[in-house]
């Protein structure tokens, strides 16, 4: 394992209870690290509806999911938060009474006296097309790009790779785009000539097309072809004609995410219909130093609204102050009259 990474809080999950979580930490002098599954910040926000409107912000009459995260983002950074994206939590553990140890699949090793568990409702997974024995050739070496992957963790592993990309979204679009610069070929395939990426991704999608630099497909891939676990190619469904083969070392499907408890419902936590119970004084589980705030957690009268989640946080943060600084004495401040406060913001 990587060398232990000590910290104030450890923060799991990047939405956006996750990210304001950071504000109210470092109002208190806390340092947070993030870790959460997706390539980027904002959670749900960010994946599922990053232009879609939200209505309900305080303050907001109207804001996009990404215009949220952005302003999160902006509203953390004086406290210069660290974050690990594309990592699962897999372990979480007590080494003593003031010390949680918290492990990811990517090997690192954390250890704070705050654990904040804020990842909504649960773990983004992604959806594997209906490919039988497709396990087979599904890879967990992220260094090298052979096989199926459901996400691009290193670009450089997929170098001089025969690329097979499936799906008609934003990610399957994106990847198409910058990897085929690296790629020995690219070839795309989607159930229908329509696709739901950004516009100007498709126009530049396309236009590889025409220039014979990415081979596009209409119709399904219904099997996957190789041996001993090597990809060599997959078996196409067109939408019209006969089925064809493709060459592909490497093929990632963007069938989108679905939402799973993961390794959460191993950690002990009192569990109540895949949600954490917590109390309403400060958000705290059962667990001493271990919080849950967002869509994770339940008590009685829980609205799962983004702006309960930042009551949550607020509380969360000032009991967790105790457990990080035990021997000093927490003033409640406001950050509209208080000049510590504000230099802290770097508004004053």
């Amino acid at each position: 394992m990587s060398e232990t990474i000590k910290t104030d809080a450890v923060i799991i999950g990047a939405g956006p209870v996750g990210l304001f979580a950071i504000f109210e930490l470092g109002l208190l002098d806390m340092k947070a690290h993030l870790i959460d599954i997706l390539d980027k910040p904002g959670g749900q926000c960010a994946e599922l509806y990053p232009e879609k409107p939200i209505y309900d912000i305080p303050g907001m009459p109207e804001v996009s999911g990404q215009k949220l995260t952005d302003q999160l983002m902006e509203q953390a950074a004086p406290f210069d938060p660290t974050f690990h994206f594309n990592r699962m939590v897999t372990g979480l553990e007590k080494i003593d009474d003031k010390t949680w140890r918290v492990t990811t699949d990517e090997d690192e090793v954390f250890e704070a006296p705050v654990v904040v568990i804020a990842a909504g409702g649960g773990s983004f997974q992604p959806k594997k097309p209906p490919i039988h024995e497709i396990d087979v050739y599904e890879q967990a070496d992220t260094s090298n790009g052979l096989g199926v992957h459901y996400a691009v963790r290193k670009m450089e592993a997929f170098k001089d790779q025969d690329i097979l990309i499936s799906g008609g979204g934003d990610s399957a679009l994106d990847w198409v785009l910058n990897l085929q610069p690296i790629a020995k070929s690219m070839t795309l395939v989607h159930r229908r000539d329509v696709f739901r990426a950004a516009p100007d991704s498709v126009n530049k999608m396309r236009a590889l097309v025409d220039e014979g630099k990415v081979n596009l497909h209409i119709g399904q891939i219904t099997e996957l072809v190789g041996e001993n676990g090597q990809l060599s190619g997959a078996h196409l469904k067109p939408a019209e004609g006969d089925p064809i083969e493709i060459n592909c070392t490497s093929f990632l499907p963007f069938f989108g995410l679905t939402m799973k408890l993961g390794p959460i419902s191993d950690w002990g936590l009192n569990l109540n219909e895949n949600l954490i119970e917590v109390d309403t004084e400060k958000f705290a589980t059962d667990q001493d130093g271990i919080y849950a705030i967002g869509d994770i957690n339940t008590y009685p009268g829980k609205l799962k609204l983004i702006l309960s989640g930042f009551h949550e946080a607020a509380l969360m943060a000032h009991h967790a102050f105790k457990r990080v600084h035990p021997d000093q004495k927490l003033t409640f401040q406001y950050t509209t009259s208080s000049t510590s406060l504000q230099k802290k913001l770097g508004v004053n």
